[in-house]
């Protein structure tokens, strides 16, 4: 479910995010997810400072809250006011490392986040550089149908630059987007 803004809820969650016990974080994240489906709610989010213990979340929280705080870090990038403020609050290595060693969803979330952030020039060569390519690359040939859509779509954004073109193909990208290609669904085939 997807709630509006309209009683000022953002300002307590991001609240507790900054100063809750594990468990009001754990119930603030949810709740700025379903917020942050809008426009209007992703504004509010960001000028109420969710980046940063956000951020701080996705560093030291447990498997879940760093999934759940990947989960808000991705909706609020895809607005693309927030993206170079997403990538410089230090979202991007987390993102990758979340990509890396998370479970099934959590590295699906981690790259739906990274191919948002990578829709930005600048980010594209940030993400490049904190090594996303690889574990990207990764999931596209082991992930489930849903992560390997979301690798590619990162990769995809992040061949937007010429010299992660190289990077991506020397990394392996190619074989396992043909095979995507050839055996995915009508989504699998757009992004790939």
């Amino acid at each position: 479910m997807c709630i509006r803004d309209s009683a000022g809820a953002v300002e307590p969650l991001v609240q507790l995010l900054r100063t809750g016990d594990a468990e009001e974080k754990a119930m603030a994240a949810p709740a700025l997810i379903n917020l942050a489906v809008y426009t209007d709610n992703q504004v509010a989010i960001v000028r109420a400072g969710a980046l940063e213990p956000l951020v701080q979340l996705l560093r030291t929280g447990d498997a879940e809250e760093k999934t759940l705080a990947a989960r808000v870090l991705s909706s609020l990038s895809t607005n693309a006011d927030y993206d170079v403020a997403i990538a410089r609050a230090g979202a991007v290595e987390l993102l990758v490392q979340l990509l890396r060693t998370g479970d099934a969803e959590a590295k699906r979330v981690a790259a739906l986040g990274l191919g948002n952030l990578a829709e930005n020039t600048y980010n594209q060569v940030t993400i490049a550089h904190a090594g996303a390519v690889e574990p990207l690359v990764q999931l596209l040939r082991t992930g489930d149908a849903d992560g390997k859509v979301q690798a590619a779509r990162g990769l995809g954004n992040l061949a937007k630059n010429a010299d992660n073109q190289v990077t991506i193909v020397h990394a392996g990208a190619v074989k396992p987007l043909v095979q995507l290609l050839r055996i995915g669904d009508a989504e699998a085939e757009a992004v790939a």
